[in-house]
């Protein structure tokens, strides 16, 4: 008899759809199977760092970046966008609150990313206010938010969830969790 993990496995590998939509729509699956990371990097290698994050994310829609001011999340994010290929400006958003970014798809087509910094957000009430909600819901979207804990109620799951930690002025740790 097949237990109902065998069922769900069957079920996925007959289906073909977007993996980034099968997390979203089947958690249980992907989500718990990932284990917590961590990358080490400096301002000398936050490109290979960028490339090591996006091979371990890029089945997720959201990707949430918290540390210190000054940890570096935009330095960060700026090098995933170059990463992916990007070929918009990528800056902070801290003023405008989401950046808009454009890829292109290995299927074809170009993506979308929005870039967010929730600093100066009050509460999730604001948040929605400010249409960020409905950024974080377009499913064919990807979303860096930095200072996620403002609002951290309005991630849908599944996220990653990466912590920036200043070791030095020149190192930096990356704890990545899967939620």
């Amino acid at each position: 008899m097949l237990q109902i993990n065998q069922i769900c496995v069957l079920f996925i590998s007959f289906l073909t759809f977007d993996r980034r939509l099968s997390c979203h729509l089947f958690p249980c699956i992907l989500a718990p199977n990932m284990a917590d990371d961590n990358i080490h990097y400096t301002l000398g290698t936050i490109k290979e760092a960028a490339a090591q994050l996006w091979q371990r994310v890029q089945h997720y829609r959201i990707i949430a970046f918290n540390g210190d001011m000054g940890a570096g999340k935009t330095t960060f994010i700026h090098a995933l966008c170059e990463h992916i290929g990007v070929t918009d400006n990528v800056s902070s958003p801290t003023y405008a609150l989401i950046n808009e970014y454009h890829f292109p798809q290995k299927a074809g087509g170009t993506g979308i990313i929005y870039h967010m910094d929730w600093y100066r957000l009050k509460d999730a009430e604001e948040a929605v206010n400010a249409g960020i909600e409905d950024c974080l819901l377009q499913q064919n979207a990807i979303c860096f938010v930095e200072w996620p804990d403002i609002a951290v109620q309005l991630l849908p799951h599944p996220y990653a969830w990466a912590d920036i930690n200043i070791l030095s002025p020149t190192e930096r740790e990356m704890s990545i969790k899967f939620i």
